[in-house]
């Protein structure tokens, strides 16, 4: 036993703990971080103050994480985010497809403790920090309640992933809170003092079916008069969670130091909510129903912004900017909420698409006059209005990617942050970055010490596009249509055929379109347009639209509505090719075509999106000649997704046995093989609520294995769902040609590889 006798005072017991960085912060944000940095060969301490990683994600909080895909409501294809967050994101899926976020949890935490290079504080809370001089961070201080432990972190590289800032705002980094003026920036977006400077918080709540009579007693703090509410006709019994993501309050007060008054007021709120549903006799479905859930603590939206060398605007997000130091990228609309929330007469948000994503530089995730400081997550260096955009947690995750890869650089080259916006150095981070996964838009890995780009590559199989054969099933034409089809500059397009059924005789549109920005997949040029009479029956049809395009890009063939028309379905699934619908999405204001209807600085255009699966099936159709652009070469053109082309090797779907071969003149030594397969970048994966029709992406590899020169199997891999698989040989090997041999998943979808790469 333990006993001690009276004292005048005991101390706390202390730890003191050395890393290379410290990231303050376990959300979405500082997992990514932390996981990065520590895959790239730094010690990393991660300091949470809950206990469970995800930040909002979690099931604390219970948001999707979503980013620039957007719930595919908008012109953003192929465009999920990549390296750790899209592994976590595949990982939970296949787990988790019911969306369940007490599993998304676990997810998390697995993640960050295999890692054998961070060590995790939970309910860990830091409230100082020591400066070793004026602009420079030696150590914080953090307490754990849970253990009475306070912790001393010391590190050269700090980075602060805390959603308010804490270390930043400790330490005197310049920030921001509150909307910039439209003078300041020159942003026509910037909100008025009367619409409101602050996102506010939310509080979400589950229900469950019991199957039998349930009441509820409200609490005597429950909002009592459902009226205050002006958009309460919204409410139903079935939507439940982030889907009531407007339940929000708090943008006219401190929505740092305020937070547990505004909690009071979101549970206010929900009960009364709840109570409205339960017992104002509007919802007799509710009467088997009970409260499962309400959250405990509010996910907030916005706080403090601190200051970098670059502040990214709504300019660089409209206008898809470019910069040298692009590390990331976003493509959630400019998302802005009243400040009243809940209580607004206003719509619950204001949102405005770009017409593509938009480059992150990196000069945002460094805070400009604290020289040890990376800025990670909702924080970074952003106006209040291009913060709507960047704040989503799919885009801050992936932003914290490349603040851990940066810290990584700067602890084994001894720099600063701020060092890396040299040229040479940008260069190395955005390899490093593009080596795990992280697509930058505008750029390609160029890798000297990848041996693929000295082999001979030769595959078993190339398709030659010809055809997307009928399955049989007919879709009305209800709403606009379109088959999108990779082109090369300079190649007439194709002659299409395909077929329709008219119930009476009509006149069918095809316009053959194309984007203004070559990467861009808004279908805003149009190339060709035909009217097409049509009897009434079946018959096919013959597109020949005589024109080539400029840049590589893909066209559009779209087939504008008419109730009279139906069209034809394939069940042939291949990468980088799908069908659009311009059809609404209100969960996104997708309501068909974006509309300013005053000068705000945003574009007007039309939406064209995938349906999700298991529908989202392309059009039926012939091509002639056939498009041959999915060669084996392009498994090393240092672009891992598809973009203006499909940048993959893809098989023939007759061949039954894909295989690929790396051939090089001499024997090659060989430790480290990376393969990049199709988990289709276009599918959002969200983490709660959404349920998703598979847990392994259809057009992904799940069997495959390796052979050397003498055909011995080296490798061999059964079960992948993940995008990207390292294999490391210990003992190196010896070889003058790999075989990469490839299991067709499914017969209606053809055999795909975006990238191999080998190293010594």
């Amino acid at each position: 036993m333990i006993k001690q006798d009276a004292t005048d005072h005991r101390q706390l017991h202390i730890e003191s703990y050395q890393a290379d960085l410290v990231v303050v912060g376990g959300g979405l944000s500082g997992t990514c971080c932390a996981i990065t940095a520590a895959r790239a060969g730094i010690q990393v301490i991660l300091v949470q103050d809950r206990p469970v990683l995800g930040g909002n994600s979690s099931s604390e909080v219970r948001l999707w994480v979503l980013g620039a895909t957007s719930h595919m409501g908008n012109n953003n294809r192929w465009a999920r985010e990549g390296g750790v967050i899209d592994e976590i994101l595949l990982e939970n899926t296949y787990r988790n497809p019911e969306g369940n976020p007490v599993i998304f949890d676990t997810v998390l935490l697995e993640k960050v403790m295999l890692e054998p290079n961070i060590r995790l504080l939970l309910n860990t809370a830091v409230f100082d920090v020591t400066k070793s001089n004026a602009q420079t961070i030696s150590s914080v201080k953090a307490f754990c309640s849970q253990n009475g432990t306070l912790y001393e972190l010391s590190a050269p590289l700090f980075c602060d992933a805390s959603g308010d800032g804490v270390v930043a705002f400790g330490v005197g980094a310049a920030f921001r809170m509150g909307a910039e003026s439209t003078t300041e920036f020159g942003e026509k977006f910037a909100p008025s003092t009367e619409y409101g400077e602050l996102l506010g918080h939310s509080i979400y709540f589950y229900t469950k079916d019991t199957g039998k009579s349930v009441r509820f007693v409200p609490p005597a703090y429950a909002l009592q008069d459902i009226t205050q509410i002006p958009r309460y006709r919204r409410f139903t019994a079935k939507e439940q969670g982030c889907q009531l993501w407007w339940l929000e309050y708090g943008g006219r007060l401190d929505t740092v130091h305020d937070t547990e008054a505004i909690k009071w007021e979101l549970w206010k709120v929900v009960y009364g909510v709840w109570h409205y549903i339960k017992n104002s006799g509007n919802f007799p479905e509710a009467d088997t129903m009970t409260l499962e859930w309400v959250g405990t603590i509010p996910g907030k939206r916005e706080s403090r912004r601190f200051e970098g060398d670059y502040m990214i605007c709504q300019q660089d997000i409209v206008e898809q900017r470019t910069h040298y130091d692009a590390v990331a990228f976003g493509g959630w609309s400019i998302d802005l909420h009243p400040a009243d929330g809940v209580f607004s007469e206003k719509p619950g948000c204001n949102q405005w698409h770009s017409k593509g994503i938009y480059q992150i530089p990196y000069r945002c995730l460094y805070s400009r006059n604290i020289t040890n400081l990376f800025i990670a997550g909702r924080i970074i260096s952003a106006t209040h209005v291009a913060f709507g955009s960047t704040r989503v947690m799919g885009t801050s995750a992936y932003g914290a990617q490349a603040a851990g890869m940066a810290a990584a650089l700067c602890y084994k080259g001894q720099l600063v942050p701020r060092q890396l916006t040299e040229i040479d150095h940008i260069k190395v981070l955005q390899n490093e970055l593009q080596k795990t996964g992280q697509y930058i838009p505008g750029f390609k890995l160029v890798d000297p010490a990848d041996l693929v780009q000295n082999a001979q590559i030769s595959a078993s199989s190339e398709l030659v596009l010809t055809e997307l054969p009928t399955n049989g099933e007919w879709f009305a034409l209800q709403d606009s249509a379109a088959q999108l089809l990779p082109l090369r500059s300079g190649t007439p397009m194709p002659e299409i055929v395909t077929w329709v059924h008219a119930s009476a005789d009509t006149e069918l549109v095809v316009e053959l379109r194309c984007s203004g920005n070559a990467t861009n997949h808004t279908p805003e040029v149009i190339l060709s347009r035909q009217s097409i009479y049509i009897q009434s029956g079946r018959r096919s049809i013959h597109l020949n639209f005589n024109v080539s395009v400029e840049e590589d890009t893909y066209v559009f063939i779209c087939f504008l509505k008419n109730s009279l028309i139906e069209m034809c379905y394939s069940n042939v699934r291949i990468s980088g090719i799908l069908s659009a619908f311009n059809k609404t999405n209100p969960a996104v204001s997708n309501y068909g075509k974006q509309q300013p209807v005053e000068d705000l600085g945003v574009d007007a255009f039309e939406f064209w999106c995938p349906d999700r699966r298991p529908n989202g099936k392309n059009i039926a159709m012939q091509i002639n000649p056939g498009i041959a652009l999915f060669k084996a070469d392009n498994v090393r053109n240092g672009i891992a997704r598809p973009t203006n082309q499909p940048n993959a090797w893809i098989a023939d779907l007759t061949d039954e046995k894909p295989t690929l071969l790396l051939e090089w003149p001499d024997i090659q030594t060989i430790r480290k093989i990376e393969l990049s397969f199709d988990t289709d970048f276009d599918h959002p994966l969200e983490t709660v609520l959404m349920q998703h029709p598979e847990t392994i992406m259809p057009f992904c590899i799940q069997d495959f294995s390796l052979c050397n020169d003498r055909n011995e199997r080296i490798y061999e891999k059964q079960g992948n769902y993940q995008t990207r698989h390292t294999i490391q040989f210990y003992t190196p090997i010896y070889t003058r040609q790999l075989k990469l041999h490839l299991q067709k998943s499914h017969q209606t979808v053809a055999v795909s590889l975006m990238e191999i790469r080998c190293y010594q």
